[in-house]
């Protein structure tokens, strides 16, 4: 077929551009891979997949291999931050949403990620500095001073996206005014089994998600949202150091179970949480935006890398379907079903309410499946999920 001539560049090899490359290569593009990274690293943070993006990862094959080592919760389970009362409990069965939900490290997620990708398609060291298109393919430079040419250009390269700055122009972050703190460390620290679910804490205007990281519940990961000046920090970064007494002190008064973790914690990063508008557009002519580099949200859903997860099948999908060298059409039925969905994700996260109180339906996010859903119709009714749209106190 046609479209199986088309060479696609995927600019980023994070979750969402070797997503990308793995699913369009089932398609059966042919498919490169542009890293600005020298190296991949083993960053410390955890992640959690869960039904919705856990189906795309079933399709590509990688989902049995996470499944090996990975966690699985019993629950999303939300507690009162200081009697531990529980507001909310969402059980989490894989025959629910017809996927597991797993928590993992990122990095054991960018392996399983980088095994279904051949490591030749994948060039590091490749930080784009230019991106040209005409009638034609595009021609991407990079700053070693190569360049290459692909019909078809992805821009999966994160918050900062170079190659949204070129097709749609810079646009600034908006603060405001929280900051997070992170780590990852041995679990034996704690000396106690913290329990089987995943677990949000809710302040009074801060909070604190915990989880294991495997199966073995050897690792333990914490992830917080607090208030803190915007003049801390103007750039999103996930290595900046922070202080574990001023991360304590935030959470003073907080549930024992809490204070156990935080107290064996021995280090932490820390970073300013930085959101966008959603984007006017998603593609220009030939070069099409994916994951954070379309929609970067706060982390509060836990739908970041889901979604961009998510945006990869559903971009193969159109491209697959596409009639001659209609792929500008493609990408904007890729947007057309995608935007609603990730903007009301967006949204939602922003605000912090999601499964904060009882009640309230899930299905239409974690139930959605991106290999499935009518490519034709929003993947999100936002009628319906705005009314439903708890308001932050």
């Amino acid at each position: 077929m046609a479209q199986n001539k088309l060479s696609i560049a995927i600019v980023g090899a994070g979750m969402g551009g070797l997503a990308a490359a793995a699913t369009l290569l089932r398609a059966g593009f042919k498919v490169s891979v542009y890293e600005q990274a020298a190296k991949f690293g083993r960053i410390g943070a955890g992640i959690q997949m869960m039904p919705n993006s856990m189906k795309v990862l079933r399709g590509i094959g990688i989902e049995d291999r996470l499944k090996k080592t990975a966690f699985a919760p019993y629950s999303h389970l939300n507690r009162v931050w200081d009697t531990g009362e529980v507001t909310r409990e969402l059980p989490m069965p894989e025959s629910l949403y017809n996927a597991p939900y797993f928590c993992m490290h990122r990095a054991d997620l960018h392996d399983a990620l980088l095994s279904a990708v051949p490591r030749d398609i994948i060039h590091l060291g490749k930080k784009l500095v230019g991106l040209e298109q005409e009638a034609g393919p595009a021609t991407l430079s990079f700053e070693d001073g190569s360049k290459a040419v692909a019909d078809a250009v992805v821009g999966a390269d994160g918050v900062h996206s170079i190659v949204r700055d070129i097709i749609v122009g810079p646009d600034a972050p908006i603060h405001r005014g929280r900051i997070a703190y992170r780590a990852v460390f041995d679990a034996s620290r704690i000396g106690r089994d913290i329990g089987n679910s995943r677990t949000k804490w809710w302040g009074i205007d801060r909070h604190i998600v915990i989880y294991y990281t495997n199966k073995q519940k050897s690792e333990i990961y914490f992830v917080t949202s607090v208030p803190e000046p915007a003049d801390w920090l103007t750039k999103e970064s996930w290595s900046a150091k922070g202080d574990v007494r001023e991360l304590r002190a935030a959470y003073e008064g907080f549930h024992a179970d809490v204070a156990d973790v935080l107290n064996a914690c021995p280090d932490c990063h820390k970073w300013a949480i930085l959101e966008r508008e959603p984007l006017p557009v998603w593609s220009n002519g030939r070069v099409v935006l994916l994951g954070d580099a379309a929609h970067p949200m706060t982390p509060y859903m836990a739908q970041g890398a889901a979604t961009s997860i998510e945006d990869a099948a559903v971009l193969a999908r159109c491209l697959s379907e596409v009639q001659g060298d209609d792929i500008e059409g493609a990408f904007r039925r890729y947007e057309k079903h995608r935007k609603p969905r990730t903007s009301l994700v967006q949204a939602i996260s922003s605000a912090n309410t999601w499964m904060k109180e009882a009640g309230g339906d899930t299905s239409w996010l974690y139930g959605y499946d991106a290999w499935t859903a009518p490519l034709d119709a929003p993947a999100a009714n936002p009628r319906e999920a705005w009314a439903a749209l708890p308001k932050a106190s």
